[in-house]
């Protein structure tokens, strides 16, 4: 039985792998996951595991209560495979999240489905 992409991706996340595809044809990474290069049109597109290592490309904080959980952070990350992703850096203070920041992918469980996370990329032994 073929998997659509999204449910292949999501497989992967709750096997606690971080993948993306990339096209043979024209040898782009592909994110969000398709049936079909959205570069050149060729099918079918390969998995293969992502380096997780990106760059902050935008990161907002969005304010809540306390009670509520407190502020976090929502960021657009340019991964260096080439694709961008919406998603959270953790491990700093929501408002210290900045753009250029490196950071490094995780995958994380929340009820039982993976999904994909940052923390400041380690670099040269210290962040």
């Amino acid at each position: 039985m073929h998997l659509s992409a999204q449910t292949h991706y999501q497989a992967e996340l709750d096997a606690g792998r971080f993948c993306l595809q990339h096209c043979p044809q024209c040898q782009n990474h592909v994110f969000t996951p398709r049936e079909l290069c959205p570069h050149c049109g060729a099918s079918p597109l390969r998995w293969v595991r992502a380096s997780g290592l990106g760059t902050v490309y935008s990161a907002t904080t969005i304010a809540r209560k306390a009670d509520a959980g407190g502020n976090y952070n929502v960021a657009l990350i340019d991964l260096d495979e080439g694709v961008r992703m919406m998603s959270r850096v953790e491990g700093v203070a929501p408002e210290a999240v900045h753009i250029g920041q490196r950071v490094q992918a995780h995958v994380a469980h929340k009820d039982g489905r993976g999904l994909v996370l940052f923390q400041p990329a380690v670099q040269g032994g210290a962040e």
